[in-house]
């Protein structure tokens, strides 16, 4: 068996980037994104990796060059994406859609896909080689709103790694415009599948904004925010698979009447519970889950489109003391989560939004905050340019005190979630740990360190 290459050893031969742009003239206007897309803790780019195994019949055709034929279909339709963010008053951010392309990447990798190994997966090593940061390409204002890179390997398998600016798109929008390239390199459409819809003003603020919820995400504690903004330097990243034996051994750490919840509710209490007791912090400290919760279809009056490609969702925030939370059996944790989640309905939405803008758009605590965003059920592991779905798709890694649950089958085939975790490095040990107890009873091996 050949020995997998050191993240140094990746060798990539790049072409130059190039903008690609709609294959057709697109509307020269301007556009505004909603008051949710538009707040400062979105002002940043997300990156995916999607990773395809040779498939014997598509031999012949070049996935470069299909997904960049597909590219500039679907910009034809998504052309917002093909402009740039610019400054409007206030500040607030309009998208000017002159049709300036998004940037796009050749690359090809002298490897074999199965060479990589696990390491296709977060925090993967790669990524700097998988997707060239070109230079002046990652800011905010009037930059590229998006940068893909297609590398091939030797093996016939390929990568594409995609790099996008968060206030255009949240998981779920990503994923609508990945299928409709797809629908034009698979299916040789003439449109997309599900037709994009902008209308980003029906998530705005209301006319005359009213703060009606208390909302915990917002409230930041000073000394917490420091102590944690400390660590940062010396976080280190591990990810961890859970599969149904794992589970199935959670769920029966909480009481008869609580087995039935969902396993993201089960899996997010689990790791907010052992990721506090790792850190051993004042059992007075107040810690926090943040919960990403979208309100697509989830409300009654608040119609979103089928097809709208925006940010929509709301982040509730549960509270607890470090010590109770840490000592208290999971159902105390789990209790908390389900409480914020039920909270999320129209009203509590509206007055976030309002809030948003009547505090100049406030970003997420950072106080012992712990950031889930759940992108298992988006689709990302079905995206399929032709060659079949990835072998791996979905988030590249996590950042800094947000982590993304990734639906995933480990080296087994097994399906499961795969979650990474940012700790300092005796915490990360700590949590190992209780990662292997948990382990001892599917009778798995104890992770190395």
């Amino acid at each position: 068996m050949e020995q997998l290459p050191s993240p140094s050893s990746l060798s990539i031969t790049r072409c130059e980037s190039e903008l690609i742009v709609p294959a057709t003239p697109i509307p020269r206007e301007i556009k505004h994104v909603s008051d949710i897309d538009d707040r400062d803790g979105l002002r940043f780019h997300i990156s995916n990796l999607f990773f395809y195994e040779h498939n014997p019949s598509m031999e012949g055709i070049d996935p470069a060059k299909g997904i960049k034929d597909g590219l500039s279909k679907a910009l034809v339709f998504y052309y917002p994406l093909a402009g740039r963010l610019i400054k409007g008053p206030n500040g607030k951010l309009m998208v000017n859609c002159n049709g300036e392309g998004i940037l796009f990447t050749e690359a090809y990798g002298d490897v074999d896909l199965d060479m990589l190994g696990e390491f296709i997966k977060p925090p993967c090593p790669y990524l700097e080689d998988l997707l060239y940061n070109v230079p002046g390409s990652d800011g905010i204002i009037d930059s590229p709103l998006m940068l893909i890179q297609v590398t091939r390997f030797r093996c016939g398998g390929f990568a594409v790694a995609v790099r996008v600016n968060h206030i255009m798109v949240d998981a779920f929008g990503l994923v609508l415009f990945l299928n409709a390239v797809t629908d034009f390199v698979k299916f040789k459409a003439s449109s997309p599948s599900i037709l994009p819809v902008w209308q980003r003003n029906i998530l705005n603020a209301r006319p005359s904004p009213c703060i009606t919820y208390k909302h915990s995400e917002f409230e930041e504690e000073i000394e917490s925010t420091n102590a944690w903004l400390t660590m940062e330097k010396e976080l280190i990243q591990r990810s961890f698979f859970f599969g149904e034996e794992e589970m199935e051994a959670i769920r029966n750490q909480v009481s008869p009447t609580h087995r039935s919840s969902g396993r993201f509710e089960l899996l997010t209490s689990f790791l907010w519970k052992h990721r506090t007791i790792s850190l051993n912090l004042n059992p007075e400290e107040n810690v926090r889950l943040t919960y990403f919760v979208t309100v697509r279809g989830r409300f009654e009056h608040l119609k979103i489109p089928h097809g709208y490609y925006g940010n929509a969702f709301a982040f509730p925030a549960a509270v607890a003391k470090a010590g109770f939370l840490s000592t208290y059996p999971l159902t105390y944790a789990l209790e908390l989560i389900k409480k914020a989640k039920n909270q999320v309905n129209e009203e509590y939405f509206r007055s976030m939004v309002d809030l948003l803008v009547i505090k100049g758009r406030p970003g997420i605590t950072q106080s012992w905050n712990f950031g889930i965003s759940n992108t298992a059920h988006v689709g990302f592991d079905k995206v399929d340019f032709g060659w079949g779905e990835p072998k791996y798709g979905g988030a590249v890694k996590a950042d800094s005190f947000f982590s993304f649950f990734v639906a995933c089958k480990n080296n087994k085939g097994e399906k499961g979630i795969l979650i990474s975790i940012n700790l300092p490095p005796r915490a990360m040990e700590r949590f190992v740990d209780a990662i292997y107890k948990l382990t001892l009873n599917v009778k798995k091996s104890r992770p190395k360190f």
